[in-house]
């Protein structure tokens, strides 16, 4: 998952030295680890804790609440309507992610998308947890408990990821993948893995129980 940044330059270490071609390795890769502030990652913190919450409160209701047929319809449509808007556009930022990484596309480009992005992200995962939780979830089906992981993991690997991004976008759009440090690509292919599994798992997780409720008419 990717986050909305500015550009802020070039990154540290890159002074005087030109700015890289995106052909050239200079040293053991730029864009290399960056001390975070205090301030940060008190933010990043209270993000995650907000979302945790989030999410444990929408788990507790979904367990306890039955709001009847009726609602179910209602809140099953704007499920489906959250997970295309949010689900969509994290497979568009992940493509053009990784066409970056393949030397396709500009470094910048993933920015650009993100900014417009955003909003249907966040705001079709706070529509799946409301509408998931008038979906009156079986608690105790192992792979509901799988689906209900996979989307806390995703979002606090979203929010995990901003930092990651936030310190590519700060390199020259021309930079190459093989030219960033070796550890931000590893952070950036680990979240990219992480996003698509968890995706993949709710959607696929979602569509079995939704059709099993279907035959057996529960």
């Amino acid at each position: 998952m990717t986050a909305a940044l500015t550009d802020a330059g070039s990154p540290p270490g890159t002074e005087g030295t030109g700015q890289p071609t995106g052909t050239e390795l200079p040293g053991p890769g730029i864009g290399g680890p960056v001390r975070p502030t205090a301030t940060s990652t008190l933010k990043l913190v209270l993000l995650g804790v907000g979302c945790s919450a989030a999410w444990l409160a929408s788990v507790l209701v979904g367990g306890f609440l039955d709001p009847g047929p009726e609602i179910h319809r209602i809140a099953l449509a704007g499920h489906i309507l959250a997970l295309v808007l949010s689900f969509g556009a994290i497979l568009v930022l992940d493509w053009v992610g990784l066409l970056w990484l393949l030397g396709r596309r500009d470094v910048h480009d993933t920015r650009r998308l993100d900014s417009a992005a955003q909003p249907l992200i966040w705001g079709g995962l706070a529509i799946l947890l409301i509408s998931g939780a008038l979906l009156h979830p079986d608690l105790s089906s192992p792979p509901t408990q799988i689906k209900l992981v996979s989307i806390l993991v995703l979002m606090l690997n979203g929010l995990v990821l901003t930092k990651t991004m936030k310190q590519l976008h700060q390199l020259p759009p021309e930079t190459l993948f093989t030219a960033v440090a070796a550890g931000l690509r590893a952070r950036l292919l680990a979240a990219l893995c992480i996003s698509q599994t968890c995706w993949w798992t709710s959607v696929l997780v979602g569509l079995l129980n939704s059709t099993l409720r279907r035959w057996t008419g529960a």
